[in-house]
């Protein structure tokens, strides 16, 4: 404790300067220790500690060694710089005394120049006189100038009026540009305050002069020298405001005037403020179609008036026949976009686009051939932007979607109304079913897409688009009239009264407009009906021949609820009805073009077959031997092939029959041997993969002479050997719900029902 006391009474004064120092050595202190700490933090480690205390004990000399190599360096520039500044004081030393010496000569010749500042004073006022005293007369007259020179501007003596504003405006600028070079600026305002009446001067002739150029256009067809008059001094002017801003060491009070520019401003200001352009436009009605027959007239009238007659009462240099038209242009485009921001209906969106993209650019006007060649409407650009064209386009889009859509849904209406009428529907030639409703659709369609094709491409493809949207929606509304006319019909069969041939020749219309739907496409060559459209089209005959199978269905089930029966099976008339019924709908389908008719068969038979067969599988029936099994298989057989012989008569081919599901149930049930019924089933179920347990089962009962044991094993047999259905099966007994049996029995082990 003692000997650190005295350590801090003792510390040198260069530790109390620099306490950075003594901090660096305590952290390099700490970081030492720490490292050690890590190295050495097993006893077998210090065996290399004489090694490790080598290694720093060179590391530490080198430092050193680098340390004085660095310090002396510093200290030989040190002494170099003090050896500049030793001979830098002797210089200013010297400096010194010779700018003594420069004071002391120049301090005798105080008094002479003294003398040479009052004679400079006098020369300065004796030459200012001598300025005035020559302007004198001229500044006496000013006033009477002014007098003559507004007596000559009333009498529209332009030309001359102005040569006497001239010469004031010199002699004005004359006086100021003598004080300027003398530095007597506070003098200007006396000289601004004598010359005040230039001011009116300048604003009365300018006045005249944007009045002369307001008229521009009806002044050089009356009276061209007033207008060529005020052309030359708006030269003379711009010739002096150049003169001046070549010299740029002095500028007059108003110049420059910039006359030419306010000539083309005041131009496009008049054309910008015509009366067509400014007067508000009646957008409906034929109003907006006047006002653009004006627009066309006016405009061509006056660019021919600036082609023949103005271009000659100004110079080449004025470029008039550029400028104008580009004025013209501007002020177009300015006047329809304001047109635009209106709510305009679709007519007249369609002749804006067409009056802006066809009308302006041909013979009629902007390409008339009097204003050819020196009028290049190609160089002027658009007259409103593609942007703008795009977002007219499909403003008119949705405009024709709204009056699409109403007409769709009045046509759809009245297509609804008339399914409920005590008249058939109207026939072709060839005695198809049909209606107005394909040809009003489609030529109301086709009718937008042919007028949008002749503004631009663009458009034609956008209301093409859009068509085809309505229609695929106009197809669902018409699924949903076709559901709310069966809810009406299931109701009451007898409303309406044509129901069949109304759907029929629904069918027949999708048909139509599936085959019109490719020529509303803007190229000629045929185009593939879109997926989502083809799609819609699909799902309403999907839906039309739904409701055509369920009024079959409704025609059968009262027939195929008595089969299987003992009075059927001795020999009822029951399948002869069903023909009859098959027919007189067949007779129906034949009013459908195809491929519906034949697809409406082809399900018509797939029901029969699914109703015959739910029928048998219903357990209404047990046979209770041989003979009525045998009275049973033949009655199937009569049934089946009167069936069949039906349907191939109707076009049908067998192939495309599923009635040999009928003859396969046979087979089962007229097997006399029971023990044989696995191998039965087995080749059954490989013929008809979705043939279920239930199935199997309900025709087992059927037969009336299964035993437990030997369902059981059938049962077994099938879950054994499950049947993939093949790539294109047509399913069969999927759709057929067979009801559970009164007592449960076990299926097989771990299921019972």
């Amino acid at each position: 404790m003692g000997a650190s006391a005295e350590d801090e009474r003792t510390a040198s004064p260069k530790d109390e300067e620099w306490p950075e120092a003594e901090k660096a050595e305590k952290l390099a202190r700490g970081a030492a220790l720490k490292w050690a700490s890590g190295v050495f933090y097993r006893p077998e480690k210090l065996e290399a500690l004489g090694q490790y205390r080598s290694r720093e004990t060179k590391r530490n000399n080198s430092i050193q060694a680098r340390l004085k190599s660095t310090v002396q360096s510093y200290l030989e520039g040190v002494s170099a710089g003090l050896e500049q500044l030793r001979a830098a004081a002797e210089e200013v030393q010297s400096v010194r005394r010779e700018l003594g010496a420069a004071r002391w000569a120049l301090g005798g010749s105080a008094e002479r120049r003294q003398d040479l500042q009052r004679m400079r004073a006098l020369m300065a006022e004796h030459v200012q006189l001598a300025s005035v005293v020559k302007v004198l007369p001229q500044l006496f007259s000013v006033h009477e100038v002014f007098s003559r020179t507004l007596e000559l501007l009333h009498e529209q003596h332009l030309l001359e009026a102005h040569a006497e504003l001239m010469m004031l405006e010199q002699l004005r600028d004359d006086v100021l540009f003598q004080l300027h070079l003398r530095g007597l600026s506070s003098a200007q305002a006396t000289v601004l305050s004598y010359f005040r009446g230039l001011q009116e001067l300048n604003e009365s002739l300018a006045k005249q002069l944007w009045g002369i150029v307001g008229r521009s256009l009806q002044l050089v067809r009356e009276d061209p020298v007033l207008f060529v008059s005020a052309v030359r001094i708006i030269e003379r002017e711009e010739k002096i405001d150049d003169a001046l801003l070549l010299d740029a060491t002095f500028l007059p009070p108003g110049r420059p005037k910039g006359w030419r520019q306010k000539f083309y401003h005041v131009l496009q200001e008049t054309i910008t403020g015509s009366r067509l352009l400014t007067a508000r436009v009646d957008t409906t009605g034929p109003g907006l179609s006047r006002h653009l027959a004006a627009l066309q007239r006016e405009v061509v009238a006056e660019l021919l008036v600036v082609k023949d007659l103005m271009v000659q009462c100004v110079p080449a240099h004025y470029n008039i026949l550029s400028i104008c038209p580009a004025m013209y242009h501007q002020a177009l485009s300015s006047h329809l976009q304001d047109i635009l921001q209106e709510d305009l209906d679709k007519q007249g969106l369609f002749l804006l686009l067409e009056w802006v993209l066809h009308v302006y650019q041909s013979p009629e006007m902007m390409g008339h051939p009097g204003l050819l060649p020196e009028v290049d409407v190609s160089a002027l650009g658009p007259l409103i932007s593609p942007d703008l064209v795009d977002q007219t386009e499909r403003k008119y889009v949705v405009k024709v979607k709204a009056s699409v859509l109403e007409w769709m849904q009045r046509t759809l209406e009245v297509e609804f109304k008339e399914w409920f009428r005590e008249e058939e529907p109207e026939t072709d030639h060839q005695g198809f079913f049909q209606s107005a409703l394909p040809v009003i659709v489609m030529q109301m369609l086709s009718e937008n897409i042919r007028v949008a094709s002749l503004i631009t491409a663009s458009l034609q493809q956008k209301v093409y688009g859009m068509a085809l949207e309505e229609l695929e929606a106009f197809l669902g509304r018409l699924r949903e009239a076709l559901v709310q006319c069966g809810k009406e019909h299931q109701k009451e069969r007898a409303v309406p009264t044509h129901y069949v041939p109304y759907l029929l020749a629904t069918l027949n219309n999708s048909l139509a407009l599936s085959s019109s739907v490719s020529s509303l496409h803007p190229d000629t060559a045929p185009r593939e009906v879109p997926a989502s459209l083809q799609a819609a089209l699909d799902r309403t005959q999907r839906k039309a021949c739904q409701l055509l199978l369920e009024e079959l269905l409704l025609d059968l089930q009262p027939l195929c609820v008595q089969l299987p029966s003992r009075k059927w099976l001795s020999g009822s008339q029951l399948v002869s009805s069903m023909c009859e019924v098959i027919d007189k709908y067949a007779k129906d389908f034949s009013r459908i073009r195809k491929p519906i008719s034949m697809l409406l068969l082809t399900e018509s038979e797939r029901l029969v077959t699914s109703q015959y067969v739910r029928a048998l599988m219903q357990r209404r029936m047990v046979c209770r031997g041989q003979e009525e099994r045998g009275q049973l298989c033949r009655r199937l057989l009569q049934d089946a092939t009167q069936l069949r012989e039906l349907f191939q008569g109707l076009g049908l081919d067998r192939s495309q029959q599923s009635l040999e599901a009928v003859f396969a149930l046979r087979e089962l049930i007229c097997l006399k041997d029971p023990a044989l019924l696995s191998l039965e089933v087995l080749g059954f179920i490989t013929k008809y993969p979705d043939v279920s347990d239930e199935h199997v089962s309900s025709l087992l009962d059927l037969r009336g002479d299964v035993s437990k044991e030997l369902r059981h094993m059938v049962l077994e047999m099938m879950a054994q050997h499950p049947q993939a259905p093949p790539e294109g099966y047509q399913s069969i007994f999927s759709t057929i719900l067979v009801p559970a049996p009164e007592l449960p029995f076990c299926l097989r082990k771990g299921k019972c029902a």
